[in-house]
């Protein structure tokens, strides 16, 4: 499993949190664009899915241990590992406990994007009781209109949502239910988008200036995305999702934010300028998961 990395932001320690890798249908991650463009820069299995990370965020500052979704988690069976091909299974909270030697217990606020089952999964774990809270001091902040859709959501997203993952979370005390976009911590906010699914959430970390640290999550999925056309087939709406995109690109580009990726498995977060096509912004430097030293390398255009 990939080493987390750590660097400060603002008032902020900041760390990648590697919790696995799955597989997904590379057709689904980019929507109408064909696989001979999309197959140059990601490579597909025999099952035409392309491997992703699910790589989650923890801050440290203001006296808070923030986590920041929590991937697949180890709650699924033979049958959902080998339909998504999980590999590398395991749960976030051992990764803080065995690599980073923190206590679940300790984090005192989770902040989850969104609750499909590649993001909320580890946010619960099975205990002798049942299905329960697997960081049970830590206040949850989750959009109150996305607790709804997830409640009763239609067919075309019913098997992102797992009842383990959804329940516990919408029944439990420390859940804190927003309403748009709203504040959570000192210096972290989340920032409503609607082209994903309903209620979904970007997680935005303050800088020393006007630069910030955004938490892509599905907006984003992959560097591969900075593409302003290549948006997931899993998107309810994907002609709002390219203008989200496209306004969160042009305020990285003019003040310096730095982007975090969730899913892409070698790129864990970069800074953008405005590439010469008029749909695309490249990264003009990039943290990666692998390299020399694990530390700040150039990449090219998406």
């Amino acid at each position: 499993m990939a080493e987390p990395h750590s660097f400060r932001f603002g008032a902020y320690e900041a760390l990648s949190v590697p919790a696995g890798t799955f597989r997904l249908d590379g057709g689904a991650m980019f929507g109408v664009v064909p696989k001979v463009l999309w197959s140059r820069e990601r490579a597909a299995d025999e099952k035409n899915r392309i491997e992703l990370a699910t790589r989650c965020l923890l801050l440290r500052g203001h006296g808070r241990t923030i986590l920041v979704d929590g991937g697949i988690g180890d709650k699924d069976d033979a049958r959902f590992r080998e339909i998504y091909g999980v590999e590398r299974r395991t749960s976030v909270a051992d990764v803080l406990r065995d690599v980073l030697k923190l206590d679940p217990a300790s984090v005192t606020d989770v902040v989850a994007t969104h609750l499909h089952f590649d993001h909320a999964g580890g946010l619960t774990r099975r205990g002798a009781s049942g299905v329960e809270l697997a960081f049970p001091n830590a206040n949850v902040y989750v959009q109150a209109s996305h607790l709804r859709w997830a409640a009763a959501p239609p067919p075309k997203e019913r098997a992102s949502f797992i009842p383990d993952n959804v329940l516990p979370i919408a029944g439990s005390a420390r859940l804190r239910a927003l309403d748009g976009d709203e504040t959570v911590a000192p210096g972290v906010g989340v920032s409503v988008k609607r082209g994903h699914t309903t209620g979904f959430q970007v997680i935005e970390v303050a800088g020393d200036g006007r630069e910030k640290l955004v938490f892509l999550s599905d907006l984003v999925p992959t560097a591969s995305h900075l593409k302003l056309p290549y948006v997931m087939g899993y998107d309810n709406l994907p002609v709002v999702t390219l203008e989200e995109k496209r306004e969160l690109f042009e305020r990285a580009a003019r003040h310096g934010d730095t982007l975090f990726f969730e899913h892409d498995p070698r790129v864990v977060a970069c800074r953008l300028r405005k590439a010469d096509d008029a749909v695309s912004y490249a990264p003009v430097d990039a943290l990666l998961e692998r390299g020399s030293a694990g530390g700040q390398g150039e990449v090219g255009s998406p």
